[in-house]
Parts: C-alpha cells; structure tokens; sequence
C-alpha cells in the first residue's frame, strides 16, 4: 500500500500555496508515496477577505476536516505568519482537532510545516517553533528538515526564506513570489519528509 502523505495548508495571497504544490512535487517524487493537497476552512467573511484583496481560493483543493487526518501516514503543515505565530484559520482548525487528542489518534504519525512570513524578522523560525506545541500534544513526531538542503541553507547573496524547521517564503507586500530557492527548499522537504514516512511506515 502507498504511504500517503496529505499537505494541508491555509493560504490567504497563494504564496503558501505555491510552497504546498511544490512540497507535493517533492513528496511525490519518492516512490511508493501518494501526495494530496488539502486546505482548512476560511474563517474569515467574504467582505472581509474582500477589503484583503484576497484571491478567491483554489477549487480544486479540496477542504479538510479534522477527522480525514487520521488517514494520512505523515502530515505536513503550511500557514502564513500572524505576529510570529500562525494563521487563525489554521489554529482554528487544529482547535477542533480535541476528538483525535482524546484518543491519541494521531499519536506517532511524522508530521512537518512550512510557512510565509511578511519580512525577514517575521516569523521564519518563531512561527514554527510556537507551532510545535500542537504536534507534541498529539503524540506526533516532528520531522524538521535541518540543513538537509545543503549548499542552499547557507545563501548569503540573495533573500531567502525557510529555516532548518521547514521551507518558508518572503510575501513582502504580496508582489514577491517564491523564489527558485525557496521552490528547491520546499521540494526537498516535500521529498525529504516523504522518504521519512515511508520508512516509519515499512
């Protein structure tokens, strides 16, 4: 049986989004390992997201209730960073994950997370460190990526968001995209995390 591992993400421009397609190029570059995509409900109000000037959401990501985590092997986690913690919606999601910390029953899945920060002292590292919690209160194995990206972790000469706790993007004022260092550091984690699951599985 495939090892499946579901990329569940909540993204407000997209730029967590773009790391989510290219974490799923990754994790489906390994053999044996299923990808999905998933995003968690918008808790915002369309008029809100409106004076955002936030894009409608993708269609074809199907959304995520907390129950379907438990059919996953390995789950990996993407939010944009609000005041260096993570996005309302997601928390709001992970909120309503009680019935699954009652019974355990996520406890001893790998899990992961990548996230979008405004600037550079945003929250590319404290937003996944305060959102470690949520994996330790469910008995998961948090599988960070270290500098497992080599040469690319040490980049001096060009912006660069991601940590050794996963990939990560610089929004800015939203015009800046993912850049094809960051895309690398995202499908390496996608690939890293999936050969990861795969073992813990066989």
């Amino acid at each position: 049986m495939a090892t499946k591992v579901y990329i569940v993400y909540y993204s407000t421009y997209g730029h967590v989004e773009k790391l989510a397609q290219e974490i799923k190029k990754g994790a489906d570059s390994v053999e044996g390992v299923e990808a999905t995509l998933w995003q968690v409900a918008e808790t915002n109000s369309q008029e809100i997201l409106d004076k955002m000037r936030a894009p409608p959401k993708n269609s074809d990501v199907p959304i995520i209730t907390p129950n379907q985590l438990t059919e996953a092997d390995g789950l990996l986690f993407g939010f944009p960073t609000r005041f260096g913690m993570m996005a309302s919606q997601f928390k709001a999601f992970l909120d309503a994950t009680g019935g699954l910390w009652r019974t355990q029953a996520l406890a001893g899945k790998p899990a992961g997370l990548f996230t979008s920060t405004g600037a550079q002292g945003g929250g590319q590292e404290t937003t996944p460190l305060t959102s470690i919690t949520q994996f330790v209160h469910h008995g998961m194995i948090y599988v960070p990526t270290g500098y497992t990206l080599g040469a690319g972790m040490y980049e001096l000469e060009k912006v660069m968001g991601g940590s050794p706790y996963g990939a990560g993007t610089f929004a800015g004022d939203g015009s800046r995209q993912p850049t094809e260092l960051e895309l690398a550091h995202a499908f390496h984690q996608g690939k890293y995390f999936a050969g990861i699951a795969k073992k813990l599985k066989g």
